[in-house]
């Protein structure tokens, strides 16, 4: 029986390394037979992205790209489609950033700058990427596009602050894109993970607390695993979630359906 991923192309855009939810996503895609390319912001990444890659023996092109900026989402497109004969057939979009500054005190005091800032980098970059890819999933029949997000964006989360608002953007423009894009068979989802040690979550203040409050309020009493959360990712990419779109997928042992203390 083949691979459930056997043929088929996934741009993952946005790990930083093997702490990144995209990694153990990544590791998924390839055990399901899948071609994979990267993409990630600055050569500095690059060049420590590219180390995991052959520290663990996963040869994949890397690219550069700031998804901000318009130009060098178009050349990633060219890229991707010269390595992947001119078809895609998943995109993961693991891209969030906000200034540390914003993500204690209180959200009233969040400045215009660090809200552009959060918005443009954690939300508007899912826009910008799934209209670059676009061409190349309808190439391939259609697809699917995946997203992480966090329970942040519905509850009130301490130090979480101008990224919980980014992360509702971010939900929101998932489901607007599903509607644009599913009469072409591509579909958009994303996977809201349970408090995860990834780099990003360590900028938050408390995180430590946040994870001693799952594993007591949880349903399953213990914390998220990440291959836990890749394993989720390559479903809604592959071929088995082929009738899910618009949704927020969560992967979080059961935290979001318990009331808060």
């Amino acid at each position: 029986m083949a691979a459930v991923m056997e043929g088929r192309n996934v741009l993952v855009a946005g790990p930083r390394n093997k702490w990144s939810l995209a990694w153990p996503a990544a590791l998924a895609l390839r055990r399901e037979g899948a071609r994979v390319a990267f993409s990630v912001k600055t050569e500095r990444e690059a060049s420590e992205f590219s180390g995991l890659l052959s520290a663990t023996g996963f040869e994949a092109p890397v690219f550069l790209c700031d998804a901000t900026d318009e130009s060098q989402v178009e050349e990633l497109f060219r890229q991707v489609s010269a390595v992947f004969d001119g078809r895609l057939d998943g995109l993961l979009h693991s891209i969030a950033f906000a200034d540390a500054q914003d993500l204690s005190g209180e959200y009233i005091a969040t400045s215009k700058e660090g809200y552009t800032l959060a918005q443009e980098c954690s939300a508007y970059t899912l826009v910008s990427l799934a209209r670059g890819a676009r061409p190349l999933l309808q190439q391939a029949g259609g697809g699917s596009v995946v997203t992480l997000t966090y329970i942040g964006s519905e509850r009130v989360v301490p130090n979480y602050n101008v990224m919980g608002v980014a992360k509702a953007a971010l939900e929101a423009s998932m489901r607007y894109l599903a509607a644009d894009l599913g009469p072409e068979n591509i579909r958009v989802n994303a996977v809201s993970a349970g408090a995860v040690k990834t780099l990003s979550a360590r900028a938050v203040k408390g995180l430590d607390a946040m994870l001693k409050q799952t594993e007591e309020r949880a349903p399953l009493r213990r914390r998220v695993d990440p291959e836990e959360v890749g394993d989720a990712i390559l479903f809604l990419l592959s071929p088995w979630g082929r009738g899910v779109t618009g949704q927020v997928l969560y992967v979080d042992a059961g935290y979001h359906i318990v009331g808060m203390p």
